[in-house]
């Protein structure tokens, strides 16, 4: 059998630029790109989805990934790899927003604690909905969903053909946009509660002054933020649900101009 330089160039490319797109976005999704999971380990995935949907890929064009189109083409996959995971991303960090906005209400906006998956402090009420929120994703399968969108997005964004245009990155950032007002939806509850007692506490404050408001008003805040969260957890799975659509209706957009 006789291989021609063309043909070693089609097989190289159609290996490494799904693995580019891949790897990209298995380094910044959630879960897959946590620090607890070792560099090593992301790499053997990434090695093997491309192996699993190589088979499912459409024709990758004969173009030399060394040369300056090559190195354009794997600037590409490594973007749309980003923008995939990135939009995915958001919705932890919504959570977080969320768990920082009830933190401060309650009067726990000093607590932080590290984040094992991204390595940063974050509020305790904030890793709470983070835990969470992590548990209800891998009960919803959105790992797998997570997977399939992005094998998709071999169809909607060719190899080579396409990239991501104007159109695309208008659709991550309103995405990114809708962050602070899914936090809010999701904070509300602890937000409002806590507002109508600190409001009945000025009431008390101006009717009986020589009552020592801070004092008494720091743990009855703190302990009914907490029994707010506990009840408000129930709520929290069809949020999550909308945070998961939102952000795959998201990434289903890119390539098709936000249509």
């Amino acid at each position: 059998m006789l291989f021609t330089s063309a043909d070693i160039t089609t097989w190289i490319g159609s290996l490494v630029w799904p693995f580019t797109r891949i790897a990209a976005m298995l380094a910044i999704a959630p879960i897959f790109g946590a620090r607890m999971v070792q560099k090593r380990t992301r790499l053997v995935m990434a090695l093997l989805l491309t192996w699993i949907v190589l088979p499912l890929l459409p024709q990758v064009p004969a173009i030399d990934p060394l040369s300056v189109a090559g190195v354009l083409v794997t600037v590409q996959q490594l973007v749309i790899g980003l923008a995939i995971g990135f939009s995915l991303q958001l919705i932890f960090a919504t959570l977080v927003i969320a768990g920082q906005a009830t933190a401060m209400g309650m009067g726990l906006g000093f607590a932080q604690m590290v984040d094992p998956q991204n390595g940063v402090n974050v509020p305790v009420i904030g890793q709470y909905y983070v835990v969470i929120a992590t548990l209800l994703f891998l009960a919803l399968n959105g790992h797998l969903a997570l997977i399939h969108v992005l094998v998709d997005s071999f169809q909607t964004l060719p190899i080579g053909v396409e990239s991501l245009g104007r159109e695309d990155f208008r659709t991550i950032a309103y995405w990114g946009s809708r962050m602070f007002a899914n936090a809010l939806m999701v904070a509300i509850p602890a937000i409002a509660s806590i507002l109508l007692v600190n409001l009945s506490f000025g009431v008390v404050s101006r009717s009986a002054p020589q009552l020592n408001v801070f004092g008494v008003g720091f743990p009855v805040t703190l302990t009914l933020g907490f029994v707010i969260i506990i009840f408000a957890v129930a709520n929290l799975l069809p949020q999550m649900q909308h945070l998961i659509h939102g952000a795959l209706d998201s990434v289903s957009l890119l390539g098709k101009g936000g249509q």
